[in-house]
């Protein structure tokens, strides 16, 4: 992540000294050990995938014009937009030459294809924030592109790494796509929740983002209801009060109930896919980790 110019170096380190979980990293490297060995390409994949991701959270809080990530403040609240949007390119381009560089191809495709999915899922989310129109089919189109096809690049490209033919790495890249979608519920039940996870909540409904406890609600609720909630998150969205309402009016009418039931089949999808790959440690630790994707408190 060198380079020779100092302001960047200055938010690089800025980045690695705040950094996260490294979640998709460990599928990277998991994902590898339950085909095969760990190698040289398995490192590479590994750095592709954590600069690719690092890259579009850093413009993802540009998007949503949020200033905390993690605990700490977004580079572009201490460095603002432009040149947040550019640390992105940046970090993009260097995960992207990490392939070229070690003539990892096959992978650069993988990832290649992965960035034109979360692009597209960003703007037919955005799109369809303006109409409010969104159903559930959508929904799941919309996190399918923009959370869990990283999470299933991560897993393919880790099988890749270790030699794996192209069956396997679909069923693998599936694998990391059921995990994902999991993992997105989960973020989008933290939204209607209350706790401290190092980034604000309930910044879908200040962004006018349909998740699915809200387009649950929706359906159960009558007309009038149903005209009040939808006002509030188009007109009214920063009100404290509307929006705690709105918050009520969604655990009422059972709609965190009924995204936790989908969260965790697509976990049971994930934990049965799983049971077709060969039994090893590898494969109890990706088992553990798809847990705690619904488990974790942030």
């Amino acid at each position: 992540m060198r380079s020779k110019v100092p302001l960047l170096d200055r938010i690089t380190n800025y980045i690695v000294k705040r950094k996260g979980k490294h979640i998709r990293p460990m599928f990277v490297f998991l994902s590898a050990r339950l085909i095969g060995e760990v190698t040289d390409a398995t490192y590479h994949g590994a750095a592709m995938i954590e600069l690719m991701h690092t890259a579009t959270l850093v413009h993802d809080d540009v998007v949503d014009d949020s200033w905390q990530r993690r605990g700490f403040f977004s580079i572009n609240a201490l460095w603002k937009n432009k040149i947040a949007v550019l640390v992105g390119d940046y970090l993009l381009s260097r995960g992207l030459l990490q392939a070229i560089d070690n003539g990892q191809f096959e992978m650069l495709k993988v990832l290649s294809e992965a960035v034109k999915e979360m692009s597209e899922g960003e703007l037919l989310q955005i799109e369809k924030a303006r109409k409010l129109d969104i159903d559930e089919s959508v929904y799941y189109e919309i996190i399918r592109q923009k959370t869990a096809t990283l999470i299933a690049s991560a897993s393919e490209v880790g099988a890749l790494s270790a030699g794996a033919d192209r069956e396997t790495a679909g069923r693998i890249h599936l694998f990391g796509e059921k995990v994902g979608m999991a993992f997105q519920l989960k973020d989008d039940l933290f939204d209607y929740g209350d706790a401290q996870i190092g980034k604000p909540t309930h910044i879908d409904i200040q962004e006018k983002k349909m998740t699915l406890p809200l387009i649950f609600a929706l359906n159960q609720v009558d007309r009038k209801q149903k005209y009040r909630m939808i006002n509030t998150v188009k007109n009214h969205n920063k009100d404290r009060k509307r929006v705690e309402e709105l918050i009520d009016l969604v655990r009422q009418s059972g709609g965190i109930d009924y995204a936790r039931k989908a969260m965790l089949r697509y976990r049971d999808e994930a934990l049965e896919l799983l049971k077709t790959f060969p039994e090893n440690e590898a494969g109890k630790s990706l088992e553990a980790l798809v847990h705690y994707t619904i488990d974790r408190k942030y």
